[in-house]
Parts: structure tokens; C-alpha cells; sequence
């Protein structure tokens, strides 16, 4: 795997007697990490616990193409069984096109590797058709179309099956489970507006900040996000999939498809790398990576280190994570909403006139957040404090997230059919470049910009504001079921993204 992208590596071997003197030593050709390179400790000790002979010989081994970086224990099954290939101790009839993917215990157990389904997806494009895999993988590899696991327990095992001395049946794919609830909005008490912001950011696709005190709801609604989203369609649900098989979240557990939106949560304290990705040797998806299609959740913004927040800038500008290397460059998916959730001042107070915080350190608490990644930020909510009427009333008058998803649903139809018609491939609002609304077609007429116009005159909001603003218009009006923005919706667009009214 480089980034999200499957590579497929041959691993070559030659076995031969030699004279000189270190004969049986294992010689590695190609560009292998430090784990690969140290696979032939795990391949002797797996073949000697396994009644299986190492060739007492000179061996070389070549993983091709040799200028593609080989990382992990994926190899180590692969390794095991060409040299013994190559010292013509084992048949290769039923290793025509097929996959090895496993790491070798020492025990000669077969162990899981990350990324088991994106580089089986490759594989199978690369005209192979079967896959042996460890046990706690099978269910991963399943997902994968036409492809015949197998999934021998040891490596005694898929020896004893390659002699013909035993049977091993392919994995059988399982019905998928049914998925789990998402949380529901009617579990949300109070808080109209900022219902109605979460309603436009779904049909949107935007961004949204969320400022309140302590209970306010902020991470209940932030959660509950994915509920109105609309589900992942088979090629989402693959993409997304595999980024999070990368990271290894379904070794030792039943895997399916996702087909709802993700939400990732990481804490304050996390690091650059754990956010974007990236790490020493292997570079993995981030947090927001891992968030693609979904929700990406900031929660206490102000407490976040800035550089760290700052690094979200170009990946929600371009939807996609771009690591380089000093020999490669790695890129992973992002396209996410972005929630931010911030106290308004350090101390939280539940009301307004309990803050015992300076002026001075009430005023600086928000801008601790960048100027550059606010302007990023579509809209923005101050919720109040839940008045103990909502929270103590016996009877649920919140409207659940079901009859909000179908109108985010239709939202999203009429933002796709306007684009599709017009030959363009946006889906939502939010990818829409900003001059494309300001000229041609899609430019409205200067009585109905009236607010947004004056806002930009008035440089209270920058060029980019004004452009998120214009997406923002569209959206409201898409949920109004209007063809085109009135001057009420750009109002709205314009209030929401300032965080006040304008009257």
C-alpha cells in the first residue's frame, strides 16, 4: 500500500548451493523496510514449528517491481512459500493466480495485516482470483467480488492443503449483520437554529461551527450529523471501507461494508500526524482520512494546538490529505463536513453573567482558532443554555432524524440534477467553485445579493466568505424547494455565516 493506492509485488526467489561462506543467509533485493527485511527470522522460526525444512542453502529474494517501497508483514506469507517454491519442496498447482496476504507468527500462525481489502480490490483488477489470507481477515477479504478465499489457520495447514493431504473449504461470505442505530435527533432537546443549521450543512455539504456552554448539545448534535446524511453508495462504501481497513479496525472482528456516513472524534491532545496522517516508516491515514464521506468533529477548538488545526486548511480546500516523502508522494481521500464545537470563554459558565473571565481573556479565547480556518467555516451556531422546561418535559416534541434525512435527500437531488444538467460533476453545493456562481448562468441578480454584497463592501467578510455564502444561498433554497435563491435565502446564508442576525 502507498497512501490508498494498492501496488502488487511479486516476490521472487532464488535458491542455490553455495561455497562461500554465510551460505545460509537470506539476501533481500528491492526496497524493504526494516520489518520486511527482518521476515526471514519469522519465516525460519514459522517452518521449523511447522515440521517444514529452511533450505540449508544461499537464498535471494527480489520484491518487484524493485523501486516500489515493500513495508509490513503483509509479505511474510508470500516469502515463506516461494522459497519453498524455489527449493522445489512444495507443488504450485494451486498458487496459480493467487494472492498471499498474511503475516507468520512464529508458531507458524497466520496473523492479520491492515489493508487487507483495498490491496485484495487491487488484486482482483490484476486478474487474480484467489486469496489466502489469516482467519481474522477472511471475513475483510469476503467483501471482495468474485474472488475465492481461503483462510488455513497455520501454515501446517495450507501446506497439508497444497499436497493435497487435507481439506480447506473457501470462506463463505456471511450475510451482512444489520447495521447498528445511529443516534437520533429527537434525542436533542431544544435548539431550533442549531437543528436548522445541521439540516443545511447535511444538504450542503458545509461546514459548521458550534459555540455554547457546557450541555448545551453541541457534541449530541455533532453526533447525530450522520443520522440526516444520506447512505454511502456502493463505490463510497468500498472507498470508505478501505481507508479504514488501512488502519487495521477490522483484525479480530467481523468486517462489512459501511454504509453510513463515518464520525471521527479526536481528542485536543492528538498530533498532527494522528489527524492528517503520516508516522515514521508506514504512513497511515489520519483522523481525517478516516473521516471521509462523514463527519470530521472538533470538539473543545480553542484548546486544540493551532499548527494542528492549521492542517486541516488545504485538505478541506481539495478534499484529499497530500503527505510527500522525500521518494514518494502519498495522498488519501478527505472529503468531509468539518463540525467545530467551542466554550464561549475558558471558564463555561452555564450563564452569561457567571464568566469570571477578564475581558481581555474572553476576547482572545475564539480567535485561538486561525483566522485562515474560520473563513473556512460556513456556518456558525451560538446555542444557549437547555432550559430545564425542555430537559424535564415528559413527552418528546423533537422531530426525529428520519423526516430530516428525507428532506436532506431531496435537497441533494435537486442540487445534483441542477449540476448534471448544466455538464458539471458537483454533487453538493459546497464543491461548487466560487466563480461559477459569480458569473455565467448561475450569477443573481444584485437585488437579490443585497446583504451579501453590503457584507463584502464593508470587508466583514472576505472573498472567500462571499463565495461560501453564494453555496450557502443555494443550499437554503434547495431546501425551500425554490429553482433559484431569493433574496431571503441569501439573507439567511449571509446571518448564518456571520453567527448573528442582520437586522
Amino acid at each position: 500500500m502507498i497512501g490508498a493506492t494498492a501496488v502488487a509485488v511479486t516476490v521472487e526467489a532464488s535458491v542455490f548451493k553455495s561455497s562461500a561462506k554465510g551460505a545460509d543467509t537470506v539476501r533481500m533485493s528491492g526496497l524493504p523496510d526494516n520489518v520486511v527485511s527482518q521476515a526471514q527470522t519469522r519465516v525460519r522460526s514459522a517452518m521449523a514449528n511447522s515440521a517444514l525444512r529452511f533450505p540449508d542453502k544461499s537464498v535471494t529474494v527480489n520484491f518487484a517491481p524493485a523501486s516500489v517501497p515493500t513495508t509490513g508483514s503483509a509479505a511474510d506469507l508470500a516469502l515463506a512459500l516461494t522459497i519453498m517454491c524455489a527449493d522445489d519442496t512444495l507443488p504450485t498447482e494451486r498458487l496459480g493466480d493467487t494472492v498471499l496476504l498474511a503475516e507468520l507468527g512464529l508458531d507458524g500462525g497466520l496473523r492479520p495485516v491492515p489493508g487487507t481489502l483495498p490491496a485484495l480490490m487491487e488484486a482482483r483488477k490484476c486478474g487474480l482470483r484467489t486469496a489466502i489470507v489469516s482467519p481474522e481477515n477472511a471475513d475483510e477479504a469476503s467483501m471482495v467480488e468474485d474472488l475465492t478465499v481461503y483462510a488455513p489457520r497455520d501454515l501446517a495447514t495450507l501446506v497439508a492443503w497444497l499436497f493435497g493431504q487435507a481439506p480447506l473449504d473457501p470462506v463463505v461470505r456471511s450475510a451482512p449483520p444489520d447495521p447498528p442505530p445511529l443516534p437520533d435527533l429527537a434525542d436533542v432537546r431544544g435548539q431550533p437554529m442549531a437543528r436548522r443549521a445541521l439540516e443545511i450543512v447535511a444538504a450542503g455539504g458545509h461546514h459548521l461551527l458550534l459555540v455554547g456552554p457546557p450541555g448545551a448539545g453541541k457534541t449530541m448534535l455533532a453526533e447525530r450529523l450522520p443520522s440526516i446524511l444520506p447512505p454511502l453508495s456502493d463505490a463510497e462504501a468500498v472507498e470508505v471501507t478501505s481507508l479504514h481497513s488501512l488502519r487495521g479496525r477490522f483484525s479480530g472482528g467481523a468486517a462489512t461494508l459501511l454504509r453510513h456516513a463515518p464520525f471521527e472524534a479526536p481528542h485536543h491532545s492528538t498530533t498532527m500526524q494522528a489527524l492528517v496522517g503520516g508516522g515514521h516508516g508506514h504512513v497511515g491515514p489520519g483522523s481525517l482520512a478516516l473521516a471521509h464521506r462523514g463527519v470530521l468533529f472538533i470538539d473543545e477548538a480553542p484548546e486544540w494546538r493551532r499548527t494542528v488545526l492549521d492542517s486541516l486548511r488545504q485538505p478541506l480546500e481539495c478534499g484529499e490529505v497530500r503527505i510527500r516523502r522525500a521518494n514518494t508522494s502519498i495522498r488519501y481521500p478527505a472529503k468531509v463536513i468539518l463540525v467545530l464545537a467551542a466554550n464561549p470563554c475558558p471558564c463555561a459558565p452555564n450563564k452569561p453573567h457567571d464568566c469570571t473571565c477578564t475581558p481581555q481573556v474572553k476576547r482572545s479565547y475564539l480567535p485561538r482558532i486561525s483566522r485562515p480556518l474560520m473563513d473556512r467555516i460556513d456556518l456558525r451556531v451560538h446555542l444557549p443554555a437547555v432550559p430545564p422546561s425542555a430537559i424535564l418535559a415528559e413527552v418528546a416534541e423533537a422531530e426525529p432524524s428520519e423526516p430530516v434525512a428525507k428532506r436532506v435527500a431531496r435537497a441533494r437531488e435537486a442540487a445534483a440534477a441542477r449540476w448534471a444538467e448544466a455538464g458539471e460533476q458537483w454533487q453538493c453545493n459546497s464543491e461548487v467553485p466560487g466563480p461559477a456562481l459569480r458569473s455565467g448562468r448561475w450569477r443573481l441578480p444584485p437585488p437579490v445579493r443585497k446583504s451579501v454584497d453590503g457584507l463584502l463592501m464593508k470587508e466583514r467578510i472576505t472573498a472567500r466568505g462571499y463565495d461560501r455564502v453564494l453555496k450557502l444561498a443555494w443550499t437554503i433554497a434547495d431546501l425551500r424547494e425554490h429553482d433559484v435563491p431569493t433574496a431571503a435565502d441569501v439573507t439567511a446564508a449571509s446571518e448564518l455565516r456571520l453567527g448573528y442576525s442582520l437586522s
